[in-house]
């Protein structure tokens, strides 16, 4: 069983920052991607960002230069830097990872999800 818990969200002002943060447990033997995406109301989830576990990372156009995704591989976590907050960035977001687990199997985990909320 592997549980993925964020936290970090919460109610910031415009042009405010957030840090969200990602902690994967449970018998993983293997985190290859981790990411972040988020969902407004009424909307499709969409990605914000991805980062392997080599470092590379992916970033939606909307939140290039804004965020930044980072990952540390000894702790199984993953972070979400985000800057110059803009109210359309308000959405639950939500981590990702592609484990490889006692399972025996490579899977999607998801987390519960956390609230962000940008006012104008």
């Amino acid at each position: 069983q592997v549980q993925l818990v964020e936290s970090g969200g919460g109610l910031v002002q415009a042009g405010g920052s957030l840090e969200l943060s990602c902690a994967a447990s449970g018998s993983i033997f293997s985190i290859h991607a981790m990411g972040w995406y988020r969902q407004a109301p009424g909307k499709q989830r969409e990605l914000v960002a991805t980062i392997t576990s080599g470092g590379s990372t992916n970033y939606d156009d909307s939140v290039k230069g804004r965020f930044t995704i980072s990952r540390d591989n000894a702790n199984n976590s993953a972070y979400l830097r985000m800057s110059s907050l803009k109210p359309e960035d308000t959405a639950v977001y939500y981590c990702n990872a592609y484990v490889y687990s006692a399972v025996g199997s490579w899977d999607n985990y998801w987390g519960q999800g956390t609230q962000v909320t940008v006012s104008s």
